[in-house]
């Protein structure tokens, strides 16, 4: 069992879209957990066209946290994604509960763990960093942070400072950091946005707005095969590759100091 968070530095890189492509593309059951502060499930509003009604998530398991029954209320939460083996935990209604998020995130990470004997995954679609209540522990204490970014020159203008922010913060936790670039070529290859950030290139998607748009607004019919299908499963052999390897050292990781929470680099309330 994995976690993997996905994050951005800025603008709207494909966060969304792209967990939702991998959880499809997911091998195994794999959980998709909406932990983006600004609030509203662009899932239930895009991939379920806005028919399934935002009736549970994050903000039920925040009242079950008072209680100290996460992990027992968690099941009850989930959402299956139909035509797959992934089930949705849908996020906050508004960026107004933000702030009532912060003490769920390190109660959430604990009972994620606790689904290690199910051995599903879980994929956590994190938003951007640095908003108000920003799920910081989740991005911690997961075995792989994704940062986000496409290939042009302002958007890795945009994550040049983020990225010394997550290799800084990262570097005394257990999460191991890398970079997922959306649309290598237009204009800059993977490998160079990757050495411009400093950051370690675990996977590239292609750039394709016609499937893209299926996955993200449920627009037309998702094809069986083209560019972004195909890198999405590349995509995710990449991330499932990162993982492993991490797992094999798990006994160093788990002697390491728990983490201090910086509030200001990553949940800032800006």
């Amino acid at each position: 069992m994995s976690i993997i968070v996905l994050t951005s530095a800025s603008g709207s890189p494909g966060v969304t879209t792209t967990v939702m492509g991998l959880a499809l593309a997911w091998p195994r059951p794999v959980l998709v957990v909406e932990a983006d502060p600004t609030g509203g499930s662009g899932i239930l509003a895009g991939h379920f066209k806005g028919q399934v009604a935002h009736a549970q998530g994050l903000i039920d398991l925040a009242m079950a946290q008072r209680q100290e029954l996460v992990a027992a209320e968690l099941p009850h939460q989930l959402l299956a994604i139909p035509g797959s083996g992934a089930k949705l935990l849908a996020g906050s209604r508004s960026h107004a509960q933000a702030g009532s998020l912060v003490a769920l995130w390190p109660a959430l990470l604990e009972a994620l763990r606790d689904l290690d004997p199910t051995g599903q995954d879980v994929l956590v679609d994190a938003g951007r960093l640095g908003l108000e209540g920003f799920p910081t522990s989740l991005l911690f204490g997961a075995d792989l942070t994704l940062l986000l970014t496409r290939s042009t020159l302002p958007a890795l203008i945009a994550a040049t400072s983020w990225a010394e922010t997550l290799r800084d913060e990262t570097a005394a936790t257990i999460t191991r950091p890398g970079l997922l670039v959306v649309g290598e070529g237009h204009p800059y290859p993977a490998r160079e946005v990757a050495g411009a950030l400093r950051l370690p290139l675990v996977a590239k998607l292609a750039w394709d707005r016609r499937s893209a748009a299926v996955l993200s607004r449920a627009r037309g019919t998702y094809p069986k095969r083209g560019p972004l299908l195909a890198s999405l499963a590349a995509a995710g052999e990449a991330i499932r590759s990162v993982t492993a390897d991490r797992a094999a050292g798990a006994s160093i990781a788990a002697s390491r100091p728990a983490p201090v929470t910086s509030v200001a680099s990553f949940g800032g309330g800006r």
